[in-house]
């Protein structure tokens, strides 16, 4: 009997991964079972649905740390992601680990991002009764409001890949480090480059420690995780080049993150957020004034936190600013979210 491609490939995951990565033919499966691909694994099924998904489309008009910049060259959080899954696959591939599990949840590890970075997941984050979060946010894109049904291994991954969680799988631990990995590296450039920081100022222990190429500084990063982490079941760096990041990671928070030209716009974007989140938590009140105040607040998060910067904008400026008659932006997907959260008249 002929074997279709997806059990070739399960069968050589068997033979060439690591006992430690974890295996298409084992999942723990999806939350509603779906027949098996003859073509694909179950990891790279969850890969392109994501890939496909329109919150995933959506990453290319969200800040990164720069608010809707005009230069093409600094990160939105579509490149960011992007980034993290490379350097993710390049630590999965040389650890033995299941790359496209890996690849997965790279990809859909900020799903939940808000418009405006950090600073709009802030401003959800006090607004919101039970606070907000992206990481379950992103899982709250693909399990609900996407519905994707993927693998629990991809879900797991994504909710853990924040600072203060811990993914069950190597992959997932693997994406989480890939994180911080990339957002320190490319947000040094975009730095560099907004002219916040010049290459003298960074510490002189790091240059020393990392140099001040980015090519180079990425290098010896994935480099040391590979060394310390193979055959282990633990993503781990030595004790030196954690010290030397995490030193790396406190000073852009202290000179580009928190203290910056790039802050200065942050209080005007969670002005915007709060006031359009305000405006349409009114408006489903009047429309669903048999609803519960928490479904009203959770649908209108959902709609908010999806919108892109500058679909944020426009949609302020249509609201909030006085203009001529104009056919107005449509709001059909605020009334789809209430129907699916199961807001009444």
């Amino acid at each position: 009997m002929n074997k279709t491609v997806r059990e070739k490939i399960e069968e050589r995951e068997l033979l060439y991964l690591s006992p430690l990565a974890s295996k298409s033919r084992n999942t723990k499966g999806r939350k509603r079972y779906e027949e098996p691909c003859t073509l694909r694994t179950e990891y790279q099924r969850d890969r392109d649905r994501i890939l496909h998904s329109k919150a995933f489309r959506r990453l290319k008009h969200k800040t990164q740390v720069f608010f809707s910049p005009y230069d093409d060259h600094f990160r939105t959080r579509m490149t960011h992601t992007l980034e993290v899954s490379q350097i993710a696959r390049t630590i999965s591939r040389a650890l033995e680990l299941n790359e496209d599990l890996t690849e997965a949840i790279a990809l859909g590890h900020d799903l939940g991002h808000t418009p405006f970075g950090h600073s709009g997941e802030r401003v959800l984050n006090s607004l919101m009764p039970d606070g907000y979060r992206h990481n379950e946010q992103s899982v709250r894109v693909v399990e609900f409001i996407e519905d994707l049904n993927l693998t629990a291994e991809t879900i797991d991954g994504i909710l853990n890949h924040s600072y203060d969680y811990n993914p069950s799988t190597l992959e997932g631990q693997v994406v989480r480090i890939s994180d911080k990995i990339a957002y320190i590296n490319h947000d040094i450039q975009d730095a560099i480059r907004a002219g916040i920081i010049k290459t003298d100022d960074i510490p002189k222990e790091s240059v020393e420690y990392f140099s001040t190429t980015n090519r180079i500084r990425l290098t010896k990063l994935v480099n040391d995780i590979i060394e310390n982490s193979f055959g282990k079941d633990k993503i781990l760096m030595s004790d030196e080049c954690f010290k030397q990041f995490i030193n790396l990671r406190t000073w852009m928070f202290e000179h580009v993150y928190n203290n910056s030209p790039a802050k200065q716009e942050e209080d005007k974007a969670q002005n915007i957020i709060k006031r359009l989140f305000e405006y349409y938590c009114e408006e489903l009140k009047s429309l669903y004034p048999s609803s519960a105040e928490k479904i009203i607040m959770q649908t209108v998060c959902d709609y908010v936190s999806g919108m892109t910067d500058r679909y944020v904008l426009a949609k302020y400026e249509e609201i909030f600013l006085p203009k001529p008659f104009i056919q107005k932006n449509n709001d059909e997907f605020l009334f789809k979210l209430a129907t699916m959260n199961g807001l009444t008249k």
